[in-house]
């Protein structure tokens, strides 16, 4: 599967810098794998971060959308896998995404009800991602 991490900035904090290349390493051993990291300056520049997603299946964090446990992120990935299109999984800023952005993506994910800090979001996504596909290929990270 091709996976595209679109993220507002980078990880700041020392703590996600290790985690996000924790995750993002091990995710690359099981799929196609790349990121972006949209400057800052353009956080709120709809137009531009629809480039970044242009041609993929778009999946934006949003903490109003469907949550999921591990299992059924799992089962949803392998249904996004049959499509044979890159996924993108956009991870907005601190203040939240454009509407528009919102409003064009295939499919809105929530990670919890918890507001959680932007640096924080991003490892939480690639870990639980990453989660979901060790399930998927009967690894045993997910007990």
């Amino acid at each position: 599967m091709k996976i595209h991490f679109i993220t507002i900035g980078r990880p700041k904090l020392e703590y996600a810098r290790l985690g996000w290349d924790e995750y993002t390493a091990r995710l690359s051993r099981l799929h196609q794998l790349r990121a972006s990291h949209v400057p800052d300056k353009y956080a709120y520049d709809a137009g531009k971060i629809a480039e970044y997603q242009a041609g993929t299946y778009k999946v934006v964090l949003d903490i109003e959308a469907k949550e999921f446990s591990s299992q059924g992120l799992a089962k949803k990935l392998v249904g996004l896998e049959i499509m044979s299109k890159e996924i993108s999984f956009l991870i907005g800023g601190p203040d939240g995404l454009p509407g528009e952005i919102r409003q064009s993506a295939d499919m809105l994910w929530s990670l919890g009800k918890l507001t959680l800090p932007h640096d924080l979001a991003m490892v939480v996504a690639a870990e639980a991602i990453y989660r979901a596909s060790t399930i998927n290929t009967n690894l045993p990270y997910h007990r």
